[in-house]
């Protein structure tokens, strides 16, 4: 028969920590046989020896530093915004294999290029670009932030449409996530106006844009709002500007 080993019960008069996980703690400035009495360890006078010394990092004791005496160039553009290319000939790839559909109820929107893989990152938006136009072959339509004008000829060649709208970052993270439940924003900024009423580019408030559409599905009743307010912005600062 097997013994039974007894083992002492655990109550709060028995419990110590384990061996060697406590030390006792460094008491400075408690005379000079402990071998922190005196300057407690911080050397004979200076700076770091006083209490409360906050030196910064890159501080090099009032002297200029180093990174004031090095010249600069250029600046950095507040305004400025990264585009995340993809060109036609990926796009058609991604169709090929299945990875992509497009239909003018279901366009392809950034949503569907990062989902699909097609991207990796929509940073401030899509750009489609004509690399590869000679390989596209299938009709697609596409909402975008931006497109270069072969792209606009290659896919409107083919029986196809592009739109570029505006987003802003929420906007485009809505898309992204799929939610609709929010009115995108409009443009504010005076280049954006100009740039989307502009049917060279195929922006989404231009009423040219608007007229080659059509009734297609993915038309928004807000754009043709956008396309009357701001086109009649666009008409009275066009006035201003000329007289």
């Amino acid at each position: 028969m097997a013994t039974r080993i007894r083992t002492t019960r655990v109550t709060l008069a028995n419990l110590s920590p384990a061996q060697g996980s406590q030390h006792n703690p460094k008491r400075v400035g408690r005379g000079q046989g402990s071998g922190y009495g005196g300057t407690a360890g911080r050397g004979a006078n200076g700076q770091k020896s006083r209490s409360g010394a906050g030196i910064k990092p890159g501080f090099e004791g009032g002297q200029t530093p180093i990174t004031k005496l090095f010249p600069k160039r250029g600046f950095i553009n507040q305004n400025a915004r990264t585009w995340a290319p993809v060109n036609l000939d990926r796009i058609q790839y991604w169709i090929e294999q299945g990875r992509l559909t497009s239909s003018p109820e279901n366009p392809i929107t950034a949503r569907e290029l990062l989902m699909s893989g097609c991207i990796h990152d929509v940073h401030d938006g899509i750009k489609i670009l004509g690399d590869g136009a000679e390989h596209f072959k299938d009709p697609i339509y596409v909402i975008a932030s931006r497109a270069s004008k072969s792209a606009i000829d290659a896919i409107e060649s083919k029986g196809g449409k592009v739109v570029c709208q505006f987003y802003n970052p929420l906007a485009l993270r809505d898309c992204v996530k799929g939610r609709t439940d929010r009115v995108a924003a409009a443009p504010t900024r005076r280049e954006d106006i100009t740039w989307y009423t502009n049917y060279r580019n195929r922006g989404y408030i231009s009423p040219a844009t608007l007229k080659s559409l059509g009734d297609l599905p993915f038309v928004e009743e807000r754009w043709k709002l956008l396309a009357t307010q701001l086109g009649a912005w666009k008409k009275q600062e066009f006035d201003v500007q000329k007289k």
